[in-house]
């Protein structure tokens, strides 16, 4: 009899032994429980958690799980009517709630630091039939790098996450019954540092607790964790991580900020990945992509040149980056204000693209300079030439933040697009703006055919729908602070 894994078409010998290796490792580790964990369109995991006897059945088998986990906004409303006639019309597999199966990759095992003898296992989305169901975020990263190889090329990404981390002072509104809603109150809380020091060495001292607890957490999940640094808003902080293969890095992205918020929230701290936490004086946090492709076979960096292209000036993108580079710079200013939903899918996350916030509020390069949209990073002969991409708030999923990088750069490298001078003046007049909300990025998603195309019309419909939801009752709050306090602060 064939397993659940096998009918997929992913159990080969590779998967065999992995799943083999893991089960000793489940057994010598005396592991109690295990985490089957699915990363949803908001870059939130969720899933189920069986005892430690089980999870072998489990990776062979698959398990249930309720087909809305994947149409929720993101205060947990189910944006499709699944029990009305035609309300999944447009998603058939998602009918009345069904049940789709989660099926673990038995190589992504891990002990979690924070809770005692308990696993974790990465896992994916499939029909009761078999079939992968498409509308999950890491499959279409998974097919953006697949196109990427047709082409012959490889992505490598390095992250700059800033975020912020408070400790809690009281968490009884947040767990009291009489104030539970939906969704609810975050904690009280209290900062970690003042701010307004940059890189103070006083400041990291004062946050040294939380951040070690972030230091150990990262190192103990096997993430390539470079540096922690306290940034200029108060308690905000950032972690920057070594590069890494495009799948690797969004797969770190997704365990880092799911791991760090739990093991903080156990020592009595809140970490938060929101762009704009909700108080009077704070900083907005950003995340940084650097991103570079590489030749599939040799692993070149294909962005690099030995010397400048000929009668090139500082301003030209080929005094630095090479002819397929600029290519790819260019695809991702042609669709910048297509792929920001993927960027910035939050409402809350527009409030960053202002004048000289260090983020960007206009579809340009730079070469090194901050205020860009896209920074040009290296020289000629640096095997680390690079494109940064600010654009990105934390809380963006990011498989799909990854995604939308390929599928802009590979539209430039097709077309052969040329970018234009680089900016020395990232603030000042010019008509090529960031959306400024998301319904504007939503809108622009919409009519960028070629990102439609590439996504799938199937899946921006999805998403759309979806971010609509959680656009429309932003839009009828009375009181909008109360609602990203209560659908940002106290989940993301």
């Amino acid at each position: 009899m064939t397993s659940f894994a096998q009918r997929c078409g992913v159990h080969d010998a590779a998967r065999q032994q992995a799943l083999e290796h893991t089960e000793k490792l489940i057994a010598a580790s005396g592991l109690e429980l295990v985490r089957f964990a699915w990363c949803d369109l908001h870059g939130v995991t969720r899933g189920k958690t069986l005892v430690a006897s089980a999870a072998g059945d489990a990776m062979r088998g698959g398990l249930g799980m309720v087909s809305t986990l994947m149409l929720k906004d993101s205060s947990d409303r189910t944006a499709f009517k699944v029990f009305e006639p035609g309300g999944t019309a447009d998603l058939p597999g998602f009918e009345f709630a069904n049940n789709l199966m989660l099926l673990a990759e038995p190589a992504s095992f891990r002990q979690l630091p924070w809770t005692p003898a308990t696993g974790w296992l990465r896992a994916q989305p499939y029909f009761q039939d078999g079939t992968p169901v498409e509308l999950d975020t890491r499959r279409i990263l998974q097919r953006a790098l697949q196109r990427l190889a047709g082409n012959g090329l490889g992505m490598r990404c390095g992250l700059e996450v800033e975020f912020h981390i408070y400790r809690i002072e009281d968490a009884r509104a947040q767990l009291d019954p009489e104030q539970a809603a939906w969704p609810g109150l975050p904690p009280a809380v209290s900062m970690i540092h003042p701010g307004y020091n940059l890189l103070t060495e006083a400041w990291f001292d004062m946050a040294d607790e939380p951040l070690r607890i972030v230091q150990r957490t990262a190192q103990a999940l096997g993430l390539p964790l470079v540096s922690l640094e306290i940034e200029l808003g108060p308690s905000q902080v950032e972690a920057v991580f070594d590069v890494t293969d495009a799948m690797t890095a969004a797969d770190n992205m997704v365990l880092f900020r799911n791991g760090v918020k739990q093991a903080l929230r156990r020592a009595g701290y809140h970490a938060t990945f929101m762009c704009r936490p909700p108080f009077p004086n704070i900083m907005s946090s950003g995340w940084h992509l650097h991103q570079s492709l590489v030749d599939a076979q040799t692993g070149r960096n294909v962005f690099s040149r030995d010397k400048p292209a000929e009668r090139s000036t500082p301003a030209d993108a080929q005094h630095t980056l090479s002819a397929l580079g600029e290519h790819y710079l260019a695809g991702l200013l042609d669709h910048a204000r297509g792929m920001s939903a993927f960027c910035t899918p939050t409402v809350n996350g527009y409030g960053r693209f202002r004048p000289n916030a260090l983020a960007p509020q206009s579809v340009l390069w730079g070469r090194d300079n901050r205020g860009a949209m896209l920074r040009v990073v290296g020289q000629c002969g640096d095997a680390a030439t690079r494109i940064e991409n600010r654009i990105g708030e934390p809380a963006a999923n990011p498989y799909l933040y990854l995604a939308s990088q390929i599928h802009a750069g590979l539209d430039g490298i097709e077309r052969q697009l040329k970018a234009p001078p680089a900016t020395d003046s990232p603030y000042g007049e010019t008509q090529a703006r960031l959306p400024t909300g998301l319904g504007e990025a939503l809108d622009a998603l919409q009519a960028d055919t070629v990102l439609a195309d590439a996504f799938g019309a199937g899946f921006v419909n999805y998403f759309v729908r979806i971010k609509q939801s959680e656009l429309l009752r932003h839009e009828q709050a009375q009181d909008k602070d109360d609602f990203q306090r209560r659908e940002y602060f106290s989940r993301f």
